[in-house]
């Protein structure tokens, strides 16, 4: 790797979209992000969230470098390795056309340009296009001729079938044309189990057949991202002192621990005790006795200290959280209580990636991509500071709702949906929707859109948090960008009793017609793999920064019903 800055982003970028493995686009030139191993840890600041990096398991979190003196903050990496000459129409390695890192033809004195095409597998793996292979398949190739291939437009249309592969050797030129369907590689290469961003990984034994795809494309790399927010005790007391220290407490030996709290006077400064400081270090490495919590057991604890709540009485206090009192009578048959979130924390990290299609079971499958060749002890993250508005359905009216034929039949419907997705791709199904989740996550959909317009906030700069776990009715509408968009302080006012009325009001109206009616209402199947059902982009999706679910999981009749049977939707009451 040559040492020299080709390109900008964004901290938050490097999590959410141009992770590890991910290609960057850079004027002419294309890079992929290479794994932590290559990483200087030293530039990156220490991120702590130990409920979250306890169910990683890993120690702690870091953000992404940014900004040093010298530039080159992050490694990278050619990828892909064949260019073009759009001269010549030459195809090959940049030694073949001269430099090894310069991304021109010498003779030609022209830039060089990227392949187009790259092919992955589901298991995470990309390479180059195998243009000789696709260009002689059934062909003989005579072992002492000379393969120069070339890449040519015809210039007729913009279809595959204008892109010609040829060779020097003499066969016949074979366009792209059908090189994107799923089989179309079988018989011509298998996957050869390339990890590039791993630079000191060895390749992959893979029996999969790989996938043609744009290397500008979104299934080349999807992040699988993890976040939890900052509750107490956790983001309180003893937690947020040590979290102050860790990145000098991080690696001291537990043997060594007292002597070293002492010498740094963090138990004179904090006034808490040795005893105190060393169990909670222990705890933040997963060193303690506490078992690792799962992502169910990190949704449970928040949902109840939002439940719970919490006033401020501390002005550094990272989560504060306030039941408003005086809804209107109407709406406490459906709702049991709304929070102001005047301040809270979020953290977000990158666990791995996948390729070709998404995953939603939380990283937990084997088919996911690591960052780093050797295990690691910490994963990039980025914080979220911000507000929001909580809001709870009453437990006795969705638990007798979820129980409704009406309710049963949309979500098995979705489940249906999933189940088909998984056998096309050869994966087991992990992902069982129950009624409430698709309640509860429509309705997030259509508060979401009413808060943007009432707070002042992009729709693009708000996110959802959907608790829909056994006993949970909670939706959290929060900001979610980390840039100034997040500091607007409009968001967590809607929740005075008044305001929020009418943006239920508002939102449940707005929900009983789409431009799209009767078409999307009577939808039985709608989105990428039928996973939607009375869902689409005029009235429930949202921008991908906004949705946990990826815009899946959707249906606006759970919330107003069908037409001529608006009593099976969940608010029929509250529009009556």
């Amino acid at each position: 790797m040559s040492r020299r800055t080709v390109a900008e982003a964004r901290r938050s970028q490097l999590v959410t979209t141009f992770g590890v493995g991910a290609l960057f686009p850079a004027q002419d030139e294309s890079f992929m992000i290479v794994g932590l191993d290559d990483w200087q840890e030293f530039l990156c600041p220490v991120v702590p969230e130990p409920r979250l990096a306890q169910s990683l398991g890993v120690h702690t979190f870091r953000l992404p470098p940014s900004g040093s003196s010298k530039g080159q903050d992050l490694p990278v990496i050619r990828f892909p390795r064949i260019h073009h000459c759009p001269a010549c129409h030459r195809l090959g390695t940049l030694n073949r056309f001269g430099s090894w890192d310069e991304n021109v033809h010498k003779e030609c004195s022209r830039k060089l340009t990227p392949s187009r095409f790259v092919v992955c597998c589901t298991n995470g793996h990309i390479d180059d296009f195998p243009y000789f292979a696709w260009v002689h398949r059934g062909q003989v190739v005579h072992e002492n001729a000379q393969h120069q291939l070339s890449l040519r437009t015809r210039g007729q249309s913009s279809s595959l079938n204008d892109i010609v592969v040829s060779c020097s050797c003499g066969v016949q030129p074979r366009s792209m044309a059908g090189s994107f369907g799923p089989k179309a590689l079988q018989g011509i290469r298998k996957c050869t189990g390339e990890r590039p961003w791993l630079r000191t990984a060895p390749a992959e034994e893979c029996d999969e057949v790989p996938r043609t795809l744009q290397r500008g494309s979104s299934n080349v790399w999807f992040a699988v991202q993890r976040s939890a927010l900052s509750i107490p005790p956790w983001s309180e007391g003893v937690m947020k002192v040590v979290g102050n220290y860790w990145p000098a407490l991080e690696h001291v030996p537990a043997e060594a621990l007292a002597p070293v709290l002492k010498g740094m006077q963090i138990p004179k400064s904090s006034g808490l005790s040795v005893d105190e400081l060393i169990a909670a270090i222990l705890e933040m490495r997963g060193e303690g006795e506490q078992a690792t919590p799962t992502e169910a057991d990190l949704r449970s604890e928040e949902y109840q200290a939002l439940v719970l709540g919490r006033p401020e009485v501390d002005p550094h206090q990272q989560f504060v959280c306030e039941p408003v009192e005086g809804l209107a009578d109407a709406a406490s048959d459906l709702i049991a209580r709304v929070s102001e979130v005047s301040r809270l924390r979020e953290v977000r990290a990158l666990q791995g990636f996948r390729r070709v299609t998404p995953g939603e079971d939380g990283g937990s499958s084997d088919r996911l991509s690591k960052l780093s060749y050797h295990p690691a002890t910490w994963l990039p993250a980025i914080e979220v500071l911000g507000e929001g508005v909580f809001l709870r359905l009453r437990e006795d009216v969705v638990s007798e709702w979820e129980e409704s034929q009406f309710a049963r039949q949309r979500a098995a419907a979705i489940n249906d949906a999933y189940d088909m997705r998984a056998q096309q791709f050869g994966a087991g199904n992990a992902t069982e929707i129950s009624p409430r989740e698709l309640l509860l996550h429509s309705f997030a959909h259509v508060l979401l859109t009413e808060l943007s317009l009432d707070a002042g906030y992009p729709v693009a700069s708000l996110r959802e948090r959907v608790y829909a776990g056994p006993g949970q009715t909670g939706v959290l509408v929060y900001t979610a960008s980390a840039d100034s968009a997040g500091s607007l302080g409009g968001l967590s006012a809607q929740a005075d009793p008044e305001r929020i009325w009418g943006v239920l009001q508002s939102a449940i109206h707005r929900a009983r017609w789409c431009s799209s009616d009767p078409v999307c209402i009577e939808s039985s199947g709608s989105g990428a793999d039928a996973l939607n059902l009375s869902a689409c982009h005029a009235c429930l999706l949202l921008p991908e920064t906004s949705c946990e679910r990826m815009n899946h999981v959707l249906d606006r009749a759970t919330l107003v019903g069908l037409p001529g049977r608006p009593e099976e939707g969940f608010f029929h009451q509250f529009i009556n």
